[in-house]
């Protein structure tokens, strides 16, 4: 890639040309797996961290290590049932996102095999706009939520109805939609059904 398209791509935000050549590699190379596995290994190559758990205890396990490794001392999370993780692990939280939140602490509606992306709604992160989240997202998800393509997570939304402020995440988009020069980490808890 020549220096120029390079210089560019950095200043838009978008991957580079041989980044995005090498994740459609893996993805094809991956095309028979299965769509968890797929998931994984191009969620992770994108630069998310990746976190199997088999079970809610394993899952909060997990939750409290990231806390501690990452220094999270507060959360943006409204999700009354995610709250109750929080209130086991004792770490405080907000309601409402506001600038002294480390990180934030979600659902997702779809995790998406073909390129390793998390859709996310309203339902998820309410009316804020994902660049306005803080720089450390860890999301909690079942392996049933796991699609094998956009196509499929869009056709599940329309089937339960109006779903508002649709987007997704991936760990290559480590800035979001901002143009700050602050990166983002991006947790996934995946946990059996």
């Amino acid at each position: 890639m020549n220096l120029f398209k390079r210089i560019v791509s950095k200043l838009t935000n978008q991957p580079e040309e041989d980044e995005k050549q090498s994740l459609e590699k893996l993805g094809d190379s991956l095309k028979n797996a299965d769509l968890d596995y797929k998931f994984a290994q191009l969620f992770t190559h994108s630069g998310g961290f990746f976190n199997y758990c088999a079970d809610e205890a394993e899952a909060l396990k997990t939750l409290q290590q990231i806390v501690k490794i990452e220094g999270i001392n507060n959360f943006f999370c409204w999700d009354k049932e995610l709250q109750n993780f929080l209130n086991v692990i004792k770490v405080a939280y907000t309601n409402e996102l506001n600038a002294l939140d480390d990180a934030v602490f979600i659902t997702c509606e779809y995790l998406i095999a073909y390129d390793g992306r998390i859709m996310l709604s309203h339902n998820n992160i309410l009316h804020y706009h994902s660049s306005k989240l803080p720089n450390k997202i860890i999301i909690i998800a079942n392996v049933s939520q796991i699609v094998s393509n956009l196509n499929d997570a869009m056709s599940k939304i329309k089937r339960n109805g109006n779903i508002k402020n649709l987007t997704s995440i991936s760990g290559s988009q480590t800035k979001l939609d901002s143009s700050s020069t602050i990166t983002t980490k991006l947790f996934l808890l995946l946990l059996e059904d």
